[in-house]
């Protein structure tokens, strides 16, 4: 059984949701606590999506959705053993 917060139920969902509209940007990361795989994926969509007229930017926005729907589907315990305490970054 995993740690169980009060506040790890909350950031699931918003994750969740953060990552299907504002994925492309790596708000979710963000919210998770993992900043340098946020700034990557903000970096990414910033100045890649401006040289590469916006394609980075609907790859990175097609990652953040597939990754909120992960955060999503995930039971509560399995998300809290992934995220906050084995601190998987990626997928």
């Amino acid at each position: 059984m995993a740690n169980v917060n009060p506040s790890h139920a909350t950031k699931q969902l918003l994750c969740g949701y953060c990552g299907i509209i504002f994925g492309g940007f790596g708000l979710h990361k963000f919210i998770l606590g993992y900043a340098p795989e946020g700034f990557i994926m903000l970096v990414i969509s910033v100045i890649g999506g401006s040289l590469t007229y916006g394609f980075t930017l609907l790859i990175m926005q097609l990652v953040g959705l597939i990754e909120g729907m992960i955060y999503l589907n995930k039971n509560h315990d399995e998300f809290v053993s992934t995220y906050f305490i084995n601190k998987q970054g990626w997928f």
